[in-house]
């Protein structure tokens, strides 16, 4: 009889741990865990206690939310001004959800006709937006604009803005995440070491990027992990398999890169196999969520956060991704759509978490590219800057929007050019807020967000803006 020789690549497929047959989302896992490793090495004692655990949520809404028509004036001489700008995208006056914010600048706002789940949130104060927030270095006026100062790289380029507004670093390119630096700052309050505080529904991202504390990647599906082919069947060859595969991890390899490769699939071997067995114990709960995409990873982040105990975690950061928001054309129907995504996945999320009696210790925020341009191009919009992002959670002071929402007539002090608004509140004030609510000193800051005190200096018994308690 031929033997058929193998090498050890191809014998690893033909067990099963290939990345087709592991997924990547295992291995992927693996891989940016490895930083676990001098973390743990450095980190003081851990501990656990089932009643300090906070979570951030972010919903990445990927492509340029249309956020002025997600937030509306309402009022009739403020829609009047919008309606004027934004000509075929303005939403119908009758058509808007009024809202009642607990303070008033003297105008009426509303929602987009599609977010009545929101809208509940909102008025049940569980739910609060940030108004015309975006990336910046520091406060930038019309005039500084027109002579290219102080102005973050890239601006309007989805590649630059997307990395602004996950690393709160705009004049470097190559920094981290602030929910990275934010996680390296408090991992250690996490007894289970061997599992990053940051999971991703959607790969890595700059966001959880950290020096010491990476991606921990799962997916939308099952208990979100991709485990051994055959791992849970007692037959005699998948016994064999194991025997075999935990024979190659053992052994004392030389190579540098066979040893890192053998590291590699143990540790996302033994983190794939703890989360399955810890989601399948996890605190049980009926809320049901839709089959869309971000109801899906959402429904996915409900599991994890209900088996917070069997985890043994008291912090964790989860990212989740809502595609489709470049809308250069069709605007009107496919932000529609959307907004009926969004709302559906954020309405079953905060029910999934009262079902648990844990909406107080997870706060969930939205990101975008950027806004898109008050002037229509067409039947869609362009990229522009500054616009209004959705916080909500038990710990929200809601029921209120803050910053200043700007006007929207052409030509107005924060326009430069077809309704593109500069910023007047910095996304380094909004990631503040949610990270001294996650437990981050004031003196952690600087750390967190290099840019902070260009907008505001720690003071002691407040916040940058007040949107949490």
């Amino acid at each position: 009889m031929k033997h058929k020789h193998y090498d050890r690549r191809s014998f690893l497929g033909k067990l099963g741990l290939g990345c087709a047959s592991v997924g990547a989302t295992t291995l992927l896992s693996g891989i940016t865990n490895m930083g676990l490793v001098n973390a743990a090495a450095a980190a003081n004692t851990p501990y656990y206690s089932n009643n300090d655990y906070k979570a951030l949520v972010c919903v990445f809404l990927a492509g340029g939310n249309d956020s002025f028509n997600m937030l509306i004036p309402h009022g009739a001489g403020e829609y009047s001004e919008y309606a004027n700008v934004r000509r075929g995208m303005a939403i119908p006056q009758a058509d808007i959800l009024p809202i009642n914010p607990i303070v008033s600048d003297g105008k009426n706002y509303g929602l987009h006709p599609k977010l009545t789940n929101i809208k509940n949130l909102f008025e049940n104060q569980s739910a609060a937006f940030i108004a015309n927030v975006g990336s910046l270095i520091e406060p930038v006026t019309l005039t500084q604009f027109y002579n290219n100062q102080k102005l973050p790289p890239g601006l309007f380029s989805h590649a630059d803005q997307i990395k602004h507004w996950q690393t709160s670093v705009p004049q470097d390119r190559d920094a981290i995440g602030w929910g990275g630096r934010l996680a390296d700052i408090l991992h250690t309050t996490n007894a289970n070491q061997n599992l990053s505080m940051n999971i991703s529904l959607d790969g890595l991202n700059v966001f959880q990027q950290g020096n010491n504390v990476n991606t921990f990647s799962i997916k939308p599906v099952n208990n979100g992990v991709a485990l051994l082919n055959g791992s849970n069947d007692s037959g005699f060859y998948q016994n064999l398999k194991r025997q075999t595969l935990n024979s190659l991890l053992e052994t004392n390899y030389q190579n540098i890169l066979e040893k890192a490769y053998v590291n590699v699939v143990s540790n996302s071997t033994g983190n794939s196999f703890a989360f399955d067995a810890a989601l399948n114990n996890g605190l049980a709960f009926n809320t049901t969520f839709g089959n869309g995409s971000l109801s899906k990873r959402l429904s996915m982040v409900a599991k994890t956060i209900a088996a917070k105990d069997q985890l043994q975690v008291n912090r964790q950061t989860f990212f989740v991704q809502l595609g489709g928001f470049d809308t250069h054309t069709n605007n009107i129907a496919g932000h529609a759509s959307l907004m009926t995504e969004l709302d559906l996945a954020l309405g079953s999320f905060y029910a999934s978490l009262e079902e648990l009696g844990l909406q107080n210790q997870v706060t969930t925020f939205t990101i975008s590219d950027f806004s898109r341009k008050l002037v229509a191009n067409g039947s869609g919009t362009d990229h522009a800057w500054g616009g209004n992002a959705l916080v909500l959670g038990g710990a929200v002071n809601g029921k209120n929007i803050y910053g200043t929402y700007p006007n929207l007539h052409l030509g107005n002090t924060l326009d430069v050019g077809n309704g593109r608004l500069i910023p007047t509140t910095a996304c380094d004030t909004y990631f503040a807020e949610l990270a001294l609510w996650f437990g981050a000193s004031s003196a952690d800051l600087d750390l967190i967000l290099p840019n902070i005190k260009n907008f505001w200096t720690p003071v002691s018994n407040q916040t940058p803006i007040g949107f949490m308690n």
